[in-house]
């Protein structure tokens, strides 16, 4: 059973991602793309994570997807042959926020242990 939803999850996020490429063209949307899809087991709800490459636009993108999101389904629903197509959820994928982090403070753990060596 997870395999199939694996596999319906995968080819739902490659159409929405060329529905964000094709069908929705808003400028201020900017660079967004769909980093990741679950599906629950019964396959009538689909959470959907977005990257959403300018940071303050972030709560714009979102608003702006979840009022349009029965537009995207209908889009969908129209490309992928299931049964149901499932209710989809946005959301902000804030993955690369955390390797930032990660990065500075490793960057910092770096930058002492020179410092920390220059000074012996």
């Amino acid at each position: 059973m997870s395999i199939r939803v694996n596999k319906i999850a995968s080819l739902i996020q490659e159409e929405l991602s060329l529905i964000f490429l094709h069908k929705v063209q808003d400028p201020e949307l900017g660079l967004v793309t769909i980093t990741h899809v679950k599906l629950t087991a019964d396959l009538k709800l689909a959470k959907i994570y977005l990257s959403v490459f300018e940071k303050e636009k972030r709560d714009y993108v979102l608003e702006h997807v979840d009022s349009i999101k029965g537009y995207i389904r209908s889009e969908l629903a129209h490309r992928v042959r299931i049964k149901n197509v499932p209710e989809l959820d946005f959301y902000i994928d804030d993955t690369s926020d955390y390797v930032e982090k990660i990065e500075r403070i490793l960057n910092k753990i770096h930058k002492d242990d020179i410092e920390k060596n220059n000074t012996e």
